[in-house]
This record gives C-alpha cells, sequence and structure tokens, in this order.
C-alpha cells in the first residue's frame, strides 16, 4: 500500500549535516513514508552518502540530482515527483521529532479532508524551545497568513500540504541568474481557498545555519531581485491589512530599482499605494545597496 506522507528534503552541498534527517526518519515510529531528496546540484559528496543509505535500505528513498536552481527550484522538482497524498519540506540542516510521521499520519486520518490543505504544527530549537509562539488553543483551523495577521502568532512553523493542492498552483518562476523566491507565494495562493488544520504537536527540530536563507536576507534581496519582485506583487495584492499591503509595496519598489523595471508602477496590483511607497522604497534601495549585514533573521519558510 503506497505510504500517505512523503518527506521531501532540498539539499545543496549539505552532505555534513543530512545524517541528521536520515537518522530521525529511521527513528519515527510510523514508518508510513517516503523519504525524497532533491539534490540541488551538490558538489560534495551527498549523491555516494544517499547512495550508502540507499543500500542500508532501512527506509524507502527518492533520490534526484538537478543542476542548481535554488530553493524554490527544487520545491518545483519535488512537486512533480511526489505522489503521497501529504508532503512536508524538512530541511537539509533540520530534521523530524521521533513520531512526527505518527502525529501527522493519524491526525489526517481523524480530522483531515479535502476542504482543507493540509495541517499546521510546531517546529523547535535544538534545546527544545518553540520556535516563535505555539499555535492558538481555541482555533481549529486557519489559513496561514490569518495565523500571523490575526492570532498574532510568530516563528515557522511546519507546514504539511495536500500533494494535489501544490500541483493545483503554479510552480515557482525561475529567472536567469537568480536561485530564490519566497516560498510563500504558494502558500499565499492556498490561502485564499482553503485552510489548513492547526495541530499544536511539534513536528520538527530545526537550526539556523551560518548559510542558510534566513540569515542572509540582504544578499538574498542583492542577488534575486526578479524573484523578490515577482513575489512583493503576489503579496501585495493578497496582503490582509493596510499596514501589510503598504510594507510589500516598500520592498517592492526597492527590488524594481534594482532590475531597472521603469514600468513598475504600471506593473504593480495597487497603484496607489505603491506609489506612496515610493519614497520609502528608495530609502530601502540605499540602505540595501550600502549594507553587509547578513544577520537579518525571518521566518524561515515565508519569506
Amino acid at each position: 500500500m503506497k505510504p500517505i506522507l512523503t518527506v521531501f528534503t532540498p539539499t545543496y552541498n549539505r552532505a555534513y549535516t543530512l545524517h541528521l534527517c536520515y537518522e530521525s526518519l529511521k527513528r519515527q515510529s510510523c514508518k508510513d513514508f517516503i523519504w525524497l531528496i532533491v539534490d540541488d546540484g551538490s558538489t560534495d559528496n551527498t549523491k555516494e552518502l544517499i547512495e550508502s543509505w540507499v543500500q542500508e535500505n532501512q527506509i524507502p528513498i527518492q533520490y534526484h540530482y538537478q543542476n542548481n536552481q535554488g530553493m524554490h527550484g527544487a520545491h518545483n522538482a519535488a512537486y512533480e515527483r511526489i505522489e503521497t497524498e501529504l508532503n512536508v519540506c524538512i530541511d537539509s540542516d533540520d530534521y523530524l521529532a521521533d513520531d512526527a510521521v505518527e502525529k501527522i499520519t493519524e491526525f489526517w486520518k481523524t480530522s483531515g479532508s479535502k476542504q482543507y490543505a493540509g495541517i499546521v504544527g510546531l517546529d523547535v530549537s535544538q534545546d527544545n524551545e518553540i520556535i516563535g509562539t505555539r499555535l492558538p488553543e481555541h482555533v481549529k483551523q486557519s489559513t496561514l497568513s490569518d495565523l500571523y495577521a490575526l492570532h498574532s502568532v510568530k516563528g515557522d512553523k511546519k507546514l504539511v500540504y495536500r500533494t494535489d493542492i501544490m500541483k493545483k498552483y503554479p510552480p515557482y518562476p525561475l529567472f536567469v541568474g537568480e536561485k530564490y523566491c519566497p516560498l510563500s507565494y504558494k502558500y499565499i495562493l492556498i490561502d485564499q481557498d482553503y485552510q489548513l488544520l492547526i495541530m499544536n504537536e511539534v513536528l520538527c527540530v530545526v537550526e539556523y545555519m551560518q548559510d542558510g536563507s534566513s540569515l542572509n536576507i540582504i544578499n538574498q534581496y542583492k542577488k534575486n531581485p526578479h524573484g523578490f519582485s515577482f513575489f512583493r506583487k503576489v503579496a501585495m495584492l493578497y496582503a490582509p491589512s493596510l499596514k501589510e499591503r503598504i510594507r510589500e509595496a516598500i520592498h517592492y519598489v526597492s527590488s524594481s530599482i534594482i532590475i531597472r523595471n521603469k514600468n513598475f508602477l504600471k506593473e504593480s496590483p495597487r497603484k496607489g499605494i505603491t506609489m506612496l511607497a515610493i519614497p520609502l522604497g528608495v530609502l530601502l534601495y540605499i540602505y540595501i545597496q550600502n549594507t553587509s549585514k547578513t544577520t537579518v533573521t525571518i521566518k524561515k519558510s515565508h519569506g
């Protein structure tokens, strides 16, 4: 019988830390899963390491190698290949709680339906501290956006999505010479149509690596302005409050200046707010261009 869950891990030159995820998968109290590794062009010994794990035959492993496209390109490749009902991304520097697969599958079997996009659970740090805040106890389902905007949730949360939902919405766009587009793009689109079931259970142990995207956001802005500009238009269109729309517009203006897009106002889905945001957008552009600060922590999965 086909497993219900695919755990997928995008990885790029992380052979030195991937074993943590592998060991946690071997420890799972429920084996109803497949591990899909999307190797996004690694030049270290990732391929050989995974081949040795396949030979061990401890858990079902699928391995896909592709030329480097960045995190979002690896997610595209994963969604093209996943065939199980549910999927969850565990980053190459993170690992699952020992009973995570059991919690996910049992919760979905008892509470899940076509009405929901999936499940949202908790991340913890390696010293077992919840990342940000717990999820609201009195709320049974919510969109991801509303959790942060209306329920004052903070910090990364672990997202388990229905695979047919992830395939239903457009893939992340790939821009020549760029390696990043915020993963929130898909989550925002899904939020317009579906809610997530809330599960206040720890699913994943996370670590913020110094070479991870969460700690290099300024560099990401500089290197991937087309990806960010694309994302800001979507985020601006669907932002849940005026404050958020203004914030996204400021970032959109800044990214548009970086890519020299003279048509940014015409292309904006919120032209009035974008016009008002131009002065602050220019200031943000100047800040980004003149800072070497790389230790700005943002929500890892939500752009």
